[in-house]
């Protein structure tokens, strides 16, 4: 890959400044999660509106896995409101619905509600709590969205030249000190540009680049000159080849840059179950880990949130509180997947940071093994590969 550095034309980004400088941009939900309006108020009577509403808790449901945690689903059924003098989209949270009928109140309790909205409000995803837990919903509604049925690349591409492919794309992030939503849409903008449009080898690297500079259009506020970042690809591309690169990816991708990344439901997770800093950047590592791995792209961002967060707590054995695994019980009802799923994605991980160490490709390794991630990427268990994948053994 090309070498990095920027031109000596004068940059719209100051590389100098610091992270906690930067003014943080203001995130539309309404561009990360494709909001809907789901009611369409009319006049009614307060008591029927009242009995519409225990009609909807109905249709949501649980079911108990062989572990202690509690996978939620919500049913899309053709019943609507019209009659009653409303009108509701079906909302469908999982691709699959779970059967035996508790209501809504009974399988999530207003402290799991107000710890949402709590968390979402602590983590400034949410600027009014009003409107917390319609957010929430919307998250777990468009990141089915998010997903590939399969990790199948163009047959000139291999798992191995997209890998190679993001280690770099993170080494650029990293160095212009973009935010980390950043990262993970462009990694989500190139997994579909690659599926989406025609790109040849030798276009890859300006593919990868092109989706980082969309990606940081959307979440930025300040951005590099396009000279800059040719000077990133050794001016192996005009500024000319770059911009029309970006159109095309565009048309491709319909326009579409609307994504809820995983580390937003990673935080959400670790902020309900209390979880220390050690364990949060255990599992922010392992969740950049799949970034790299071409399989993770079948799974939906809060599999591989739950999955990474688990792991986590699973490779630093932190003594267990009962406050801590209240709270963690709690958490834990709210991922989506199934047990076989979760355990899938945790055997990637859990392969992945096995042999971070070993891999050319380390920029990840070495991004996580600096004093602000408190060294988690050097961490012992880590290296004891044997040992993790029998936490995460797939049952046969």
């Amino acid at each position: 890959m090309a070498r990095t550095g920027f031109c000596d034309s004068k940059p719209l980004l100051d590389l100098h400044k610091k992270a906690d400088e930067r003014r943080a941009p203001l995130r539309a939900w309404a561009n990360a999660c494709g909001p809907q309006d789901r009611w369409q108020a009319v006049e009614v009577e307060e008591p029927r509106m009242d009995q519409v509403k225990m009609e909807l808790d109905r249709r949501w449901e649980r079911r108990l896995t062989t572990s202690e945690s509690i996978i939620m689903g919500f049913h899309e059924d053709s019943g609507k409101c019209s009659a009653d003098g409303c009108v509701e989209e079906p909302v469908l949270l999982y691709p699959h619905g779970l059967q035996g009928l508790h209501s809504f109140q009974a399988l999530v309790p207003s402290l799991l509600r107000h710890e949402v909205e709590m968390a979402l409000e602590k983590l400034g995803l949410t600027l009014d709590r009003t409107y917390a837990w319609e957010m929430f919903l919307d998250m777990m509604r468009s990141q089915t969205w998010n997903s590939f049925p399969n990790a199948d690349l163009p047959r000139h591409f291999t798992d191995v030249t997209r890998a190679i492919l993001v280690d770099w794309i993170v080494q650029v992030h990293e160095m212009m000190n973009f935010q980390e939503e950043t990262l993970y849409l462009a990694i989500h903008l190139l997994n579909c540009s690659l599926r989406q449009i025609k790109v040849t080898t030798a276009n890859l690297q300006l593919v990868g680049m092109v989706c980082l500079f969309l990606a940081a259009k959307k979440e930025e506020t300040l951005l590099p000159e396009v000279s800059g970042l040719c000077y990133l690809m050794d001016h192996t591309y005009t500024k000319h080849q770059l911009l029309r690169m970006e159109r095309k990816v565009l048309c491709g991708l319909k326009f579409d840059l609307s994504y809820c990344p995983p580390l937003h439901f990673l935080l959400l997770f670790a902020s309900i179950a209390r979880c220390s800093a050690m364990v949060v950047w255990m599992a922010r590592y392992l969740l950049e880990l799949s970034l790299l791995e071409g399989q993770c792209v079948m799974f939906v961002p809060a599999q591989l949130a739950g999955a990474a967060l688990c792991l986590a707590r699973q490779v630093l054995q932190e003594p267990p509180t009962p406050e801590g695994e209240a709270a963690w019980c709690l958490a834990s009802s709210i991922h989506a997947g199934s047990e076989t799923i979760l355990l899938r994605v945790m055997h990637i991980l859990a392969s992945a940071a096995a042999k971070a160490h070993t891999r050319e490709i380390c920029a990840t390794f070495i991004k996580f093994s600096s004093p602000e991630t408190l060294h988690v990427s050097r961490h012992p268990a880590l290296k004891n590969a044997p040992g993790l994948l029998g936490v995460c053994t797939l049952p046969s």
